[in-house]
C-alpha cells in the first residue's frame, strides 16, 4: 500500500518505523526545524530526523491550503495518509486525495479528549483508563468515524512519559491492523461523553497545596515530564516528576518527613524531582544536596 506518513513528534517515530517495515512510504510530512538549543539553531523534529535516517523523502511545508501544496500531495497517488501528532490542520482537498482518506492515529477513547492533549488530560482528570482509536479523518477536529479502538488501564504511579510510550506501540499496532483491512466500516462516534484535551498551559503547572492530595498527585504525574509541575522550595523553582499517594495530613505543604508532603486533604511522597539546570534525579538522592524547609511554597 502508497502511504503518506504525517507526524512530527517522538509519539510517532514507532508508528512510522512500523509502516516502513510493512508498505511504501512514498513521502513524509513533518512540522519544519525550529530554532532549539542554546545555540537556537534550527533542529528537525524526531519524525524528520528518523525518516531521514530511513532514506525516506521528507516535507515540511508551513502550510496545506496553497493550491501548490495540494497539487503535490494529490500527485504523490498515495492508498492512503496515516496522520498522528502532525501538528496542521488537513484542508479538505488533502483529506479528500487519497484513495481510502486519511487516517487519524488518536491517543484516546473518543468521543473523550478530543484535542492536543489527550494523555496529559486523561491522568490529569484521573481516569481509569484511556487508549487508542484509529479514526477515519474529517473535516472537524477529531470527530471522525472510528475503525478500530483499544483500551488501556492508567496505572495508579504512571506518567505522562510512561503511558505515551505505551499508546505509541499500541498506535503502530492498531495501524496496521487497520490498513490490513481496508476498506472497512467505521462507526459514528457518539454525541455524548464529548471532552477537549486543551492544550497544556504552562500557568497550570505551579502545585496548590491546598488542593486535595489526589489532585496535587494527578497534577505531577500528567504533567511529567513537560511541562512539569513545580513547587518552590526554599527559593529555588524545582519540578516534581513522580509521586505516590502517602498517608499523613498536616498544614498544605508541610514536609512530613523525607519527601513526604501534606496537601488540603492526605498527602504526596515525591518519588522523583528535577532541580534548576539539572538532571532528573530520585527525591532521595536530591536530599544530599537539598535542604527542604518546613513548608513548601
Amino acid at each position: 500500500m502508497k502511504i503518506v506518513f504525517m507526524g512530527s513528534p517522538d509519539f510517532s517515530v514507532p508508528v512510522l518505523e512500523a509502516l516502513h517495515q510493512a508498505h511504501e512510504i512514498v513521502a513524509v510530512y513533518c512540522q519544519p526545524p525550529r530554532p532549539a538549543g542554546r545555540g537556537k539553531a534550527d533542529r528537525p523534529t524526531p519524525v524528520h530526523a528518523r525518516a531521514l535516517a530511513l532514506g525516506l523523502p521528507v516535507r515540511h511545508p508551513v502550510s496545506l491550503r496553497t493550491d501548490q501544496a495540494v497539487a503535490e500531495f494529490a500527485a504523490l497517488g498515495a492508498d492512503v495518509a496515516v496522520v498522528v501528532a502532525y501538528g496542521l490542520i488537513l484542508p479538505q482537498a488533502i483529506l479528500d486525495a487519497p484513495r481510502l482518506g486519511c487516517l487519524n492515529i488518536h491517543a484516546s477513547l473518543l468521543p473523550r479528549w478530543r484535542g492536543a492533549a489527550p494523555i496529559h488530560r486523561a491522568i490529569m482528570a484521573g481516569d481509569a483508563e484511556t487508549g487508542i482509536c484509529i479514526m477515519q479523518m474529517e473535516a472537524g477536529l477529531d470527530t471522525g468515524p472510528v475503525l478500530l479502538r483499544e483500551a488501556v488501564a492508567i496505572g495508579a504511579e504512571e506518567t505522562t512519559a510512561d503511558l505515551h510510550d505505551r499508546l505509541s506501540a499500541m498506535g503502530a499496532r492498531l495501524i496496521l491492523r487497520a490498513l490490513d483491512q481496508l476498506p472497512m466500516a467505521a462507526v459514528p462516534q457518539p454525541d455524548q461523553g464529548v471532552t477537549y484535551a486543551a492544550k497544556i498551559d504552562k500557568a497550570e503547572a505551579r502545585i496548590d497545596w491546598t488542593r486535595p492530595a489526589t489532585q496535587v498527585d494527578r497534577l505531577i504525574r500528567g504533567l511529567s515530564p513537560f511541562p512539569g509541575a513545580w513547587c518552590d522550595v526554599g527559593g529555588e523553582r524545582v519540578k516534581l516528576l513522580r509521586c505516590r499517594l502517602a498517608p499523613g495530613r498536616g498544614v498544605p505543604g508541610r514536609v512530613l518527613g523525607g519527601w513526604v508532603i501534606a496537601c488540603g486533604t492526605g498527602a504526596i511522597e515525591v518519588l522523583e524531582a528535577q532541580r534548576e539546570g539539572k538532571r532528573p534525579a530520585a527525591a532521595k538522592e536530591l536530599l544530599n544536596g537539598l535542604k527542604l524547609p518546613e513548608v513548601l511554597g
